[in-house]
C-alpha cells in the first residue's frame, strides 16, 4: 500500500487542511472554477500554509473514483489510533461512549457510521484490524471530515478489548435480532460501549457472548434489518436522547 493516499471533496479536504494540516502534501483545484463553496478550501490552505495547484478536471478524474467536487488532496495515509488510546479517553471522560464495528467491510458504511459518531458524541470508533474496512479516501469522503475528528482505534483482538473496557467499567451493550429487550428499554447512560455487526452476518458469537445486553430496533414494516450505518444512528441518538435527560 501507498505511503500517500488522496482526500477529496470540499467539506473532507477543508476539514482535513483545519484538523490535519501536517498530512497534506499537495491540494489540487480544478482549473477554471472559482465558486464560493472553493474558497473555504482555498482559505484553510492559505492558513495551513499550503501551496494549491490548478490542474485540470480530467487530472482529477483520474486520481479519484467518486464526485471530487473539484478539489484532491494528496495527504499521508490515515493511521487511526492505537489500543493504548483507549486508557487516554477514559482517563479524560467519566462517562464514554463507545461504538464498536465488528467486521464492516463496506467504506461507505465505515464513513457513514463515522459521520453518526462524530454527531452523536461518541468518544472512539473501535473496529478489529482484519476482516474490517480501514480508513481510505473513500470513507473520508463519505465522512464528510469526521475521519479526521473522531478517534478510530483498530485492535488486534476485540473480545479482549471488550473485556477490558468491562474491567474499566463499561457496560457492553450488543445489537441482535433476537434481544428480548429494544433499545429504548436499554439503559444507554453512563460509561456504555455499543457493538454493530457486520453487514448481513450481524455480530461473531465470541463478540455477542462479551456483551452485556443485547437490544433490538423494534421494526414495523416488511423489511427484517436496516443498514447498519442506518441501525447505529437509530441506537447512539437512543442514547443521545437518554444522556441529555
Amino acid at each position: 500500500m501507498s505511503e500517500f493516499d488522496t482526500v477529496f471533496g470540499i467539506h473532507a479536504v477543508t476539514t482535513l487542511l483545519n484538523k490535519q494540516p501536517q498530512r497534506v502534501r499537495r491540494v489540487m483545484l480544478q482549473d477554471g472554477r472559482d465558486d464560493q463553496r472553493l474558497e473555504k478550501v482555498v482559505e484553510a490552505a492559505k492558513i495551513a500554509g499550503i501551496k494549491l495547484d490548478r490542474v485540470k478536471r480530467r487530472e482529477l478524474d483520474e486520481l479519484v473514483r467518486g464526485k471530487h467536487q473539484g478539489v484532491v488532496a494528496v495527504c499521508e495515509m490515515a493511521k487511526g489510533f492505537s489500543e493504548d488510546y483507549l486508557k487516554t479517553i477514559l482517563e479524560s471522560n467519566s462517562e464514554p461512549l463507545f461504538l464498536v464495528l465488528d467486521g464492516v467491510t463496506d467504506p461507505h458504511n465505515l464513513g457513514a457510521l463515522l459521520r453518526t459518531a462524530d454527531a452523536s458524541g461518541v468518544a472512539a470508533v473501535i473496529a478489529p484490524k482484519d476482516n474490517s474496512v480501514g480508513l481510505t479516501s473513500v470513507v473520508a469522503k463519505v465522512a464528510c471530515g469526521a475521519a479526521e475528528t473522531v478517534p478510530f482505534i483498530t485492535v488486534t483482538n476485540l473480545k479482549r478489548t471488550l473485556n477490558w473496557l468491562q474491567q474499566q467499567g463499561c457496560w457492553v451493550v450488543g445489537t441482535a435480532g433476537e434481544a428480548t429487550e429494544s433499545i429504548y428499554q436499554t439503559d444507554m447512560t453512563g460509561s456504555r460501549v455499543l457493538v454493530m455487526g457486520a453487514e448481513g452476518d450481524g455480530m461473531r458469537r465470541l463478540t455477542k457472548e462479551c456483551c452485556d445486553y443485547l437490544a433490538y430496533i423494534p421494526m414495523a414494516g416488511s423489511v427484517s434489518s436496516l443498514n447498519v450505518s442506518v441501525a447505529a444512528g437509530v441506537c447512539l441518538f437512543e442514547a443521545v436522547r437518554q444522556r441529555s435527560s
